[in-house]
């Protein structure tokens, strides 16, 4: 077998049919795979492998509703993942967070119901106040408080729904985004990936310890 050494590339010729037969099983068992070189012993060189691209590069997953990847559609907040909180069960976390626009209890239990796109349709027709109310608590909109209760509503979202959860943790370490054509202002992209990414953590090693 020939060897071909170039800057960033390396090319395996086969020469004989045996070899021929042990590159296409190799190629077919390694597609879109990352390798490091190490040094080795002697005048040999030795190629290590890190395991799949995308994981091995860490490469953001952009979780959006509207993604190709299913996996990321099911971590999305229009995901119909029923869920319960604080008594209230919920089609998905957009029914929820369209739901706090509304005053009336009335319109939140019917909001909750809804898919996550007709909640969405709801909400923006209903616009926001200074304020939400939620557990006789009034909330300003856009801080860390009205942020928690999206954390609440998302941890409901994965501790009860198994299949929400696995999509979740199937991401490994992987950076989650949340990049749109127009950012929010209620709840920037940026917040609502932590809260993805802190919910993963804990779902595989448990809360991190408090500091004082």
């Amino acid at each position: 077998m020939r060897v071909l050494l170039k800057t960033n590339l390396i090319v395996l010729i086969p020469e004989t049919a045996d070899e021929a037969r042990e590159v296409a099983a190799w190629k077919s068992g390694h597609v879109d795979h990352v390798f490091c070189a190490r040094a080795s012993d002697g005048q040999s060189a030795e190629l290590h492998g890190l395991g799949e691209r995308t994981e091995a590069c860490r490469e953001p997953i952009n979780v959006v509703s509207n993604s190709r990847d299913p996996i990321a559609r099911m971590i999305s907040n229009f995901a119909t993942a029923p869920f319960c909180l604080d008594g209230q069960h919920y089609r998905s976390v957009e029914s929820f967070w369209q739901g706090l626009k509304f005053p009336a209890d009335a319109d939140r239990r019917r909001l909750a119901q809804l898919d996550g796109p007709q909640a969405r349709a709801e909400g923006e027709q209903q616009g926001y106040g200074a304020t939400v109310s939620y557990g006789g608590q009034e909330i300003p909109v856009g801080t860390w408080s009205h942020w928690g209760l999206m954390e609440r509503a998302c941890r409901a979202k994965f501790e009860q729904n198994a299949e929400a959860r696995a999509a979740l943790l199937a991401t490994g370490e992987r950076p989650l985004t949340h990049v749109v054509r127009r950012d929010s202002r209620t709840i920037p992209g940026v917040v609502m990936a932590g809260i993805w990414m802190r919910i993963r953590r804990d779902l595989r090693h448990g809360p991190a310890p408090r500091t004082e």
